[in-house]
């Protein structure tokens, strides 16, 4: 299935209410077109996460960005375990997120600092899907060897390795994720996650 626009159509959300459709838009592929990223949509993408909502402002996500080719891309690159590295070699952005753990002004812990960066996390995702541009989220990861590769402050936590990339053609990708490529999306329905009570759905 190489058309992409009717692969784009199958893998649109199909909420149970009203959601903006660039949120419906989004989902993780793992096979990326050979098509660079320029410098300004990048900067555009990476911009989009300074406003994403943080504990006292504090904004405590850091992201290391990596091209195709160049050390930094390597460095993530060799971090991902091998069934990661097997579709992920495709991207032509292979990026990885840090929280800090202390607060800036007080140096006091700062217990919200990877939810703080998973919510920018959320934002750039949005942020490039407005663009066409597709990211898969990965935990498939060596944090220490992440970590000594670029000499990261113990004061940061690793949250997460992410692909960047235009949609390619999931014929393109390993074997054994090409189904998945090509299937509809699912999701819990509302009354599994959003209660009035422990467990007991709300009422909207």
């Amino acid at each position: 299935m190489s058309d992409l626009p009717a692969l784009e159509k199958l893998k649109h959300g199909n909420p149970e209410a009203l959601v903006h459709d660039l949120i419906l838009a989004r989902w993780s592929p793992r096979s990326f077109a050979d098509k660079s990223i320029s410098d300004a949509d990048l900067k555009s993408i990476f911009a989009a996460a300074a406003w994403a909502p943080s504990s006292s402002n504090e904004q405590p996500w850091r992201f290391l960005v990596g091209r195709k080719g160049d050390e930094t891309y390597t460095k993530i690159f060799n971090a991902l375990v091998p069934a990661n590295q097997s579709w992920a070699q495709s991207a032509p952005v292979l990026y990885c997120s840090f929280g800090k753990k202390t607060f800036t002004s007080n140096d006091q812990p700062n217990p919200y600092c990877l939810h703080d960066t998973g919510a920018a996390s959320a934002v750039i995702t949005l942020q490039a899907i407005s663009m066409g541009i597709h990211t898969h989220g990965m935990g498939g990861f060596d944090k220490e060897t992440l970590r000594a590769s670029f000499g990261v402050p113990s004061d940061f936590e690793a949250g997460a390795c992410w692909a960047l990339g235009y949609l390619g053609k999931p014929e393109d990708a390993p074997e054994k994720y090409r189904a998945a490529e090509t299937a509809p999306r699912s999701r819990k329905r509302l009354a599994e996650y959003a209660f009035s009570e422990w467990e007991k759905p709300a009422s909207f």
